[in-house]
């Protein structure tokens, strides 16, 4: 059996309120992914897993039936970030030498997510 391999790394970025930054987090599972609010507001979030953000059932379990909700927990932690912060969360990983790979990035600025991935390639212009 192939096991992804993958590692998430994140800029640090200020936020308006820790505490409600902390709630928020811990309503929510990162899978294996760390996270962490500094005492001076820095959110930051780093492993070695995918990111892919599930909300938390009472147990502190992932409720995978719910499905992956990545999408409107950033746009929930938009609202927090100061003014001009930016977070930006990265991943890349591999299952063995299969295609695709898997390369993604969020980048939430402004009260807005933004997505990227490689699904979509661009035409070189000469």
């Amino acid at each position: 059996m192939a096991t992804l391999q993958a590692a998430t790394t994140s800029t640090g970025a200020i936020v308006s309120d820790p505490q409600a930054v902390r709630e928020l987090c811990e309503s929510y599972c990162f899978g294996t992914l760390d996270w962490e609010v500094t005492e001076d507001g820095e959110l930051t979030i780093w492993g070695y897993d995918d990111f892919e953000v599930y909300e938390a059932r009472e147990n502190g379990l992932p409720d995978y039936e719910g499905g992956i909700v990545t999408h409107e927990f950033l746009r929930e932690l938009a609202d927090h970030l100061e003014a001009d912060e930016e977070l930006d969360i990265q991943t890349a990983g591999f299952t063995k030498c299969r295609f695709p790979v898997l390369a993604k990035r969020y980048v939430v600025r402004d009260d807005e997510v933004l997505h990227a991935d490689l699904s979509s390639p661009d035409p070189i212009d000469e």
